[in-house]
C-alpha cells in the first residue's frame, strides 16, 4: 500500500499564515500611530484586522479541504491568531480605550491554553469545541467594533454596543477556558486508556487552530 506523501511546509495556507504574522506589527503601528485621533490610520488598522481575521478562517479551510495540514501550520496558526488579537488588545489598552485587566485576562487564558495544546498535541488529539469556536467569533467581533471609530461617526451610543460585545467576549473567553481545563482534568483522571467526556477519546478544545 502506497503511503500518502506529506504536504510541503511551503504551501498556500502556511504562506498566508506567515504573511499575517509578518504584517501584524504594521497593524499595531497603524493603531498606535493614530494615537486615538480616529483618523485614516485608525480606519486602516481596523480594516486590516478584519481582513486578517478573514484570511485566518480562509487558510484554515484551505488547509483542511486540500489536505495541506502540516506540523508547521499547526504551530504557526495559533501564534498568528494570538499575535493579532493580542496586539489589538494591548494597543487598545495603551490608548486607554480598553481596561488593562480585560487584556490581561484574555492574554493569560489564550497563551496558557495555546501553549498547553501545543505540548499535549503529541499525545492527545484536541477536538474542536463549540464554546471555543463561539469565543473566537465573539472576540473577533468585539475587537473589530472596538477598532473601528464608529462612535465618532454614529454617536456615543456605539460605545455601549462595544461594552456589551467586549463583555460577552471576555465572559466566553473565561468560560471556554474553564471548560477546557475541566475536560483535560477529566481525561487525566480517566488515564491514557480512558475515554474523554465526549466519548470520542479526544479532548474538546479550542477552535481547532491549524
Amino acid at each position: 500500500m502506497t503511503e500518502t506523501a506529506k504536504p510541503s511546509n511551503w504551501n498556500a495556507p502556511n504562506i498566508i499564515t506567515g504573511v499575517r504574522i509578518l504584517a501584524t506589527p504594521f497593524f499595531i503601528w497603524m493603531l498606535l500611530a493614530d494615537d486615538g485621533r480616529m483618523g485614516a490610520l485608525r480606519w486602516a488598522a481596523a480594516v486590516f484586522f478584519v481582513l486578517a481575521i478573514a484570511t485566518d478562517a480562509w487558510d484554515g479551510h484551505l488547509a483542511r479541504s486540500r489536505g495541506l495540514i502540516t506540523d508547521l501550520g499547526k504551530l504557526l496558526d495559533p501564534i498568528a491568531d494570538k499575535f493579532l488579537t493580542g496586539g489589538a488588545l494591548v494597543g487598545l489598552s495603551l490608548l486607554h480605550e480598553l481596561p488593562w485587566w480585560v487584556t490581561i485576562v484574555v492574554l493569560v487564558r489564550e497563551i496558557g491554553i495555546t501553549v498547553h495544546r501545543l505540548f499535549e498535541a503529541r499525545t492527545v488529539v484536541v477536538a474542536a469545541a463549540w464554546m471555543g469556536k463561539l469565543k473566537t467569533v465573539a472576540q473577533s467581533v468585539a475587537i473589530a467594533l472596538a477598532l473601528f471609530p464608529f462612535p465618532s461617526v454614529l454617536g456615543d451610543w456605539v460605545n455601549w454596543v462595544n461594552i456589551v460585545t467586549m463583555s460577552l467576549a471576555v465572559a466566553l473567553t473565561i468560560a471556554s477556558g474553564i471548560d477546557y481545563i475541566v475536560n483535560v482534568s477529566r481525561l487525566s483522571v480517566a488515564g491514557p486508556e480512558g475515554s474523554s467526556p465526549n466519548g470520542s477519546g479526544r479532548v474538546p478544545g479550542e477552535d481547532a487552530e491549524g
